[in-house]
């Protein structure tokens, strides 16, 4: 049976290959390990909620949705293309919430540099690295969009005896999230977060100073997910941390 199971193995695995070099097209197993993990994480803390800051077109949610999650799911996002392309991917389903606004340090009205690719448009100015890892995240115009501290709206999402995880993907902008959520936080249960290794925007925390705060908040980091590298060298630029409270 052993010798029957890899014989075939070996033979799907010569299969894939021949498939790969004639299209082009690599075949991978989903969920991967790395997504197999995060769910593993969330269904061992019991996570029922999820606050999606930073939502742009609904990526994520629709990505928990694919892998199983039938909690609610809270997504933020104050780009006016973006938010209504988000609807649009959030409707028909009752358990997922959207707000046309940002999450930050302060409540009013800010303006965010808005990228070709949608994806990297940040409030904060972007660095070289950014282009020249990503030609296509440079800044094409300037949107003025609303902006509330996560401390102002907590209460208003009934997150009453729910385990709260928190994703927040900002290009750059954690830091303020971070600032306006000191209350919030403390009803987190984990929390999901872009960290740089090499800042693509100005002003940005460092993969150490996140990891540091967040530990000082009574987090501790679990797992690390791949994210943005620069695809000349290789050389990795940002990852997300996910960190659950210790």
């Amino acid at each position: 049976m052993n010798k029957f199971i890899y014989k075939n193995k070996s033979i799907l695995l010569k299969l894939k290959r021949l498939f790969n070099a004639v299209t082009g097209i690599e075949i991978v197993k989903y969920p991967t390990d790395e997504l197999s993990r995060r769910i593993a994480l969330l269904k061992h803390h019991n996570i029922d909620a999820i606050l999606d800051i930073g939502a742009n077109i609904g990526q994520y949610g629709g990505e928990m949705r694919n892998l199983g999650f039938k909690g609610t799911i809270f997504s933020f996002e104050p780009m006016k293309e973006a938010y209504g392309k988000l609807v649009k991917n959030a409707a028909g389903d009752s358990n997922w919430k959207t707000f046309n606004f940002s999450i930050g340090e302060k409540d009013g009205q800010t303006t965010i540099n808005v990228a070709k690719n949608s994806v990297s448009s940040s409030l904060l100015d972007n660095l070289p690295q950014l282009t020249e890892s990503a030609p296509e995240a440079a800044f094409v115009e300037k949107e003025t969009i609303e902006i509330r501290k996560l401390d102002s709206i907590f209460d208003e999402l009934n997150l009453t005896n729910k385990n709260v995880y928190l994703k927040i993907d900002t290009q750059g902008y954690e830091e303020m999230v971070l600032l306006g959520a000191q209350e919030s936080l403390k009803k987190v249960k984990g929390i999901q977060i872009e960290m740089s290794f090499i800042p693509s925007y100005k002003g940005t925390l460092t993969f150490e100073e996140i990891k540091t705060r967040l530990t000082n908040s009574g987090f501790q980091l679990v797992a690390i997910e791949n994210g943005f590298y620069d695809r000349k060298t290789g050389k990795q630029l940002e990852v997300d941390g996910i960190f659950y409270r210790k």
